[in-house]
C-alpha cells in the first residue's frame, strides 16, 4: 500500500482503480546520495518515481565537466525518455538527496502508458512541464548572473527536500550549474553575508527564503515550477552551528 507519508505526486494523481493495478508492480526502494541510477547511453530498465529522494540529471562532456539539466523530486519521474519511445538514457541520473522512490520496470511503464488512460495523461502533462523547464533553463544560463542562478538552485532543491538542510558541496553545485567552483564560493559568500543561507562542511541551510527568493532570477517564479512542499521543515538558525 502507498502510505500517506510516502507519496509521489504523479502517482497520487491517478484514480484509485488505476493506481491499484500499478501497485503490485511498484517497488519502494531506498536510494543513497551519490547512487547513479543510470548513465547516458545505457538501456533504461526502470522508471523511478521519487518520494523523498531527489535525483539530478547531468549532461556530461568529454572534458569531464558536467551540467545539471533537471532536478526531480516527488513531483516527477525519471526518465521521461521512456515516454518518447526511447530505450536509452540521454543523461546521467545521480541521487543528490538520499531517500525513497518507487521503481517500475520500463516494460510495464510503456504498457500502462500505451493504455491511454489516466497515467498517460498525467505523464504527458509532466513531460510538457519538463520541456518548458528546459527552455527556461537555456535562457536562464545565458542571461542571469551566477548569484541569481545559485539562489534559484537552492530554492528548487529546498522545495524538493523534506529536511531543513541541503547536503551540497560547492563542487556539487559547480557541476550542476556548469561553472567554476571559485565562482560558486563567491556567490555563496554573498548570500551568506545577506543572511539568506548558512553553510558548513557540505551542508547548506536556507535561513531566509524570502531573501533568497528576492535574489533568485525570475525563472524560479516561472509557471509550472515545483511549489514549496506543504509541511516542509522550517529552517533553524542554529542548524549548522556544530
Amino acid at each position: 500500500m502507498i502510505a500517506a507519508a510516502a507519496r509521489n505526486r504523479l502517482l497520487d494523481a491517478l484514480p484509485a482503480l488505476e493506481l491499484a493495478r500499478l501497485r503490485v508492480a511498484l517497488d519502494l526502494v531506498g536510494l543513497r546520495r551519490g547512487d547513479v541510477l543510470f548513465d547516458a547511453g545505457v538501456e533504461l530498465r526502470y522508471a523511478y518515481f521519487p518520494v523523498t529522494a531527489v535525483v539530478c540529471l547531468l549532461c556530461l562532456f568529454e572534458s569531464g565537466l558536467s551540467t545539471g539539466v533537471a532536478l526531480v523530486g516527488n513531483e516527477g519521474m525519471v526518465d521521461v525518455a521512456l515516454l518518447l519511445g526511447g530505450a536509452t538514457a540521454a543523461s546521467r541520473a545521480v541521487v543528490r538527496g538520499a531517500g525513497f522512490a518507487y521503481r517500475l520496470s520500463s516494460r510495464l511503464l510503456r504498457a500502462e502508458f500505451g493504455r491511454g488512460e489516466a497515467l498517460h495523461d498525467v505523464l504527458l502533462g509532466y513531460l510538457g512541464t519538463r520541456m518548458a523547464e528546459a527552455q527556461q533553463a537555456a535562457a536562464c544560463n545565458r542571461h542571469h548572473t551566477l548569484e541569481q542562478r545559485l539562489s534559484r538552485l537552492l530554492l528548487e532543491s529546498a522545495d524538493r527536500s523534506p529536511g531543513a538542510a541541503l547536503t551540497m558541496t560547492h563542487e556539487n553545485i559547480a557541476g550542476l550549474l556548469g561553472v567554476r567552483r571559485e565562482g560558486v564560493t563567491g556567490a555563496a559568500l554573498s548570500l551568506h553575508a545577506a543572511g539568506a543561507i548558512a553553510y558548513r562542511r557540505g551542508r547548506i541551510a536556507v535561513l531566509d527564503r524570502d531573501a533568497l527568493a528576492a535574489r533568485a532570477c525570475e525563472c524560479y517564479h516561472a509557471p509550472g515550477r515545483v511549489p514549496e512542499q506543504a509541511g516542509a521543515a522550517k529552517p533553524r538558525s542554529d542548524l549548522l552551528a556544530s
